[in-house]
C-alpha cells in the first residue's frame, strides 16, 4: 500500500477519535506543533510526542493489512512505547490500551502529563 494511502487512514482514524490517542485518549497534533503546544500547554521538549501516529492494531508481518478497521490513530508516545524492545511481539492491543488507560489514571504514563503534574505541584 502506498504512504499516501497510509496517511489517508491515519487521518480519517484522527478525526475518527476526534484528534484524541487511541491509548492514552490524550490530544494528539498532525500538522501545527507550536500552534498545539501552545494550546495545550506543552512544553516544546515533549511535544513530538503528542504527534499523530498510524497505529496497525495488526502488525504488517503478522498479516494485518492498511485497512481503515486496522489503522487507529496512536501519539507517538503510545506507538513506540507499544513496539519498544518488542519488534516480534508487541503487547495485544487491547491488553496495551488498558494498561495504558491505568498508568494515565496514575499520571505515570506519558511525559505531558508527567509535565503538566510537575507544575500543577510548583
Amino acid at each position: 500500500m502506498s504512504l499516501k494511502k497510509l496517511r489517508q487512514l491515519r487521518r480519517q482514524a484522527f478525526e475518527k477519535q476526534n484528534h484524541l490517542c487511541y491509548y492514552c485518549k490524550l490530544p494528539m497534533w498532525e500538522q501545527d506543533q507550536q500552534q498545539f503546544a501552545r494550546g495545550q500547554g506543552v512544553p516544546a521538549r515533549l511535544v513530538k510526542y503528542g504527534r499523530c501516529t498510524a497505529e496497525h492494531l495488526v502488525a504488517r508481518k503478522d498479516g494485518g493489512r492498511d485497512l481503515p478497521e486496522n489503522i487507529v490513530a496512536a501519539c507517538l508516545w503510545c506507538n513506540a512505547s507499544r513496539h519498544r524492545g518488542r519488534q516480534h511481539c508487541a503487547p495485544d492491543p487491547t491488553a496495551y490500551k488498558t494498561r495504558v488507560s491505568q498508568l494515565v489514571g496514575q499520571g505515570i504514563w506519558h511525559p505531558v502529563i508527567a509535565s503538566k503534574l510537575a507544575r500543577a505541584l510548583t
